[in-house]
């Protein structure tokens, strides 16, 4: 369990990102750039004292995740859009990870982006200690289906732990007959994602996102001087070049990634090209009933 100290440091980090998810979902509208959004969101979490807990993600319709604007990237919502907006805040190492959806200008996808917020509603209802993690799937997968949609049965929701983000425990969005239950202490990220299209994501080109894959020591003063810089700011978190308040950090990047320092995430796209939305919360497992930290 956590002491006193680190639930106030996991709470406030989820209220920074929900608070930095509804900013950047109100700022969602035709004609506006993605990178403004992912700045203004990403910035927001600095003025309230939290770190980055991994890119803001700015995925669009058939993109289920892992996109991020880069320095230069001239992208704008356009009317019809689907647009989840995925965000987290970390406080030494505690972390609030939230999602939401909105469509741009139009209510064509109006059932799909409620149902995988009916789906994350109705677990909230009963999660806590003592839960299967099959019965979350369960009750996710059976939400989805009687709103006429599918979840994505290969993206999950997950443990984690302080500076892990993915952290040993995976909460699918199905029935996988994992009867193993939630255990007091536990934070849990909850994160449906449905869809009219096929249920599964495919890999496509990379978001924009990296990590730290090894340590080596490298050749060029000024790449192992980025590499210092970024295991300070962003520790074993996620990142983006544009996140990075280093000069020419987008070369870099790709430095480090040329010499497998760093290793991308590829966007998931889903298979069949279907619309996706995605709701998410994060989850203290403190007793019978599941503390939600990612409520503004």
């Amino acid at each position: 369990m956590l002491n006193n100290d680190e639930i106030l440091k996991l709470r406030k980090a989820g209220e920074t990102a929900a608070a930095a998810r509804a900013l950047g979902m109100d700022m969602v509208r035709e004609g506006v750039r993605l990178y403004d959004v992912a700045q203004e969101v990403e910035g927001f979490i600095r003025s309230k004292g939290c770190g980055i807990a991994f890119p803001c993600n700015i995925s669009i319709n058939e993109i289920a995740a892992h996109y991020t604007p880069c320095v230069d990237d001239k992208k704008v919502f356009e009317i019809g859009d689907v647009v989840k907006i995925d965000c987290g805040a970390e406080l030494d190492g505690y972390v609030g990870d939230t999602a939401g959806t909105v469509e741009v200008g139009t209510k064509r996808y109006r059932s799909l982006i409620e149902s995988s917020k009916r789906a994350r509603d109705t677990v909230a209802e009963f999660i806590g200690a003592g839960v299967p993690i099959c019965e979350i799937g369960r009750a996710v997968e059976m939400s989805m289906m009687q709103d006429g949609f599918k979840p994505i049965r290969n993206l999950c929701g997950h443990q984690i732990k302080q500076y892990n983000l993915h952290a040993g425990v995976s909460i699918p969005s199905y029935n996988d007959g994992n009867t193993d239950k939630l255990v007091p202490g536990m934070i849990v990220a909850v994160e449906p994602f449905a869809t009219n299209g096929d249920g599964m994501v495919l890999n496509g080109p990379p978001g924009n996102i990296v990590r730290i894959l090894r340590e080596r020591k490298l050749a060029d003063p000024k790449s192992q001087e980025f590499f210092e810089y970024v295991k300070g700011e962003f520790k074993s978190f996620p990142f983006c070049a544009r996140s990075c308040e280093f000069p020419d950090a987008e070369k870099h990047v790709k430095t480090l990634l040329r010499h497998g320092v760093l290793s991308s995430y590829a966007q998931l796209i889903e298979s069949k090209k279907g619309i996706v939305s995605q709701h998410e919360h994060t989850f203290y497992i403190a007793g019978e009933r599941a503390e939600v930290t990612t409520l503004p």
